[in-house]
């Protein structure tokens, strides 16, 4: 990596039992083979540990896929490489705002990039009682507006991009009939600057996947 070059992780990290958003099963974690039970199997010095890892798909940092809202649209394996890595960014600064209108985003030169929404309610992660209820959301306006600009991916460090109180879900609904990747619940947006830096989020290639974590990184430089 080039000396000018710089890589902030953008992702919370997931252990058994952590708090997840309502509704989904903490994970667990299971040790399929240890290190201590793969004695004789090789050469002396030489052990594995083999683990099976059970989780709900909307854990930790994760990104949606359009199957996530509609039955018909892309899924994990569906979903271009192109939206999910090496975007060109921008944070747009919402800190202290409840309902993030259009207004944020007019402005904004958003084609073919990643927009990440920075609300500093990532600061709450560690109290989650505070953290997973209904924070800052972006509006269907503000979502019309992105996905009429041509953003390829939207991203915020809430508990939802959508207000938890409104069941027609209008971010999620307007974004993702638009092909748009979400990334919820990132982290350290403040480490980034305002552009000039690249995005990627990339879940594994699942078939019929609607959601699932992702390490989310920039590399700036």
């Amino acid at each position: 990596m080039k000396a000018s070059m710089k890589i902030v992780d953008l992702s919370h990290e997931i252990h058994a039992g952590m708090a997840v958003y309502p509704g989904i099963p903490s994970p667990k974690f299971d040790v399929l083979l240890g290190h201590g039970q793969t004695s004789g199997r090789y050469s002396a010095g030489t052990s594995f540990q083999m683990a099976a890892y059970y989780l709900g798909g909307n854990t930790g940092t994760y990104v949606d896929a359009p199957f996530h809202r509609f039955p018909g649209g892309l899924d994990l394996a569906g979903l271009p490489l192109e939206k999910l890595v090496n975007l060109k960014s921008i944070v747009v600064s919402a800190s202290g705002q409840n309902a993030i209108g259009s207004g944020v985003f007019e402005s904004l030169d958003v084609r073919g990039k990643a927009v990440l929404v920075r609300t500093d309610w990532s600061l709450r992660w560690n109290e989650p009682e505070d953290y997973f209820r209904s924070g800052p959301f972006l509006t269907r306006d503000a979502c019309e507006l992105l996905a009429g600009a041509g953003a390829a991916l939207v991203g915020i460090d809430c508990a939802n991009i959508d207000s938890m109180k409104d069941p027609d879900r209008p971010a999620h609904t307007v974004l993702l009939r638009a092909g748009i990747p979400i990334v919820e619940h990132l982290c350290h947006l403040d480490a980034l600057p305002r552009d000039g830096f690249r995005f990627y989020a990339a879940p594994p290639a699942i078939r019929r996947g609607t959601s699932f974590p992702v390490r989310a990184f920039a590399i700036i430089g």
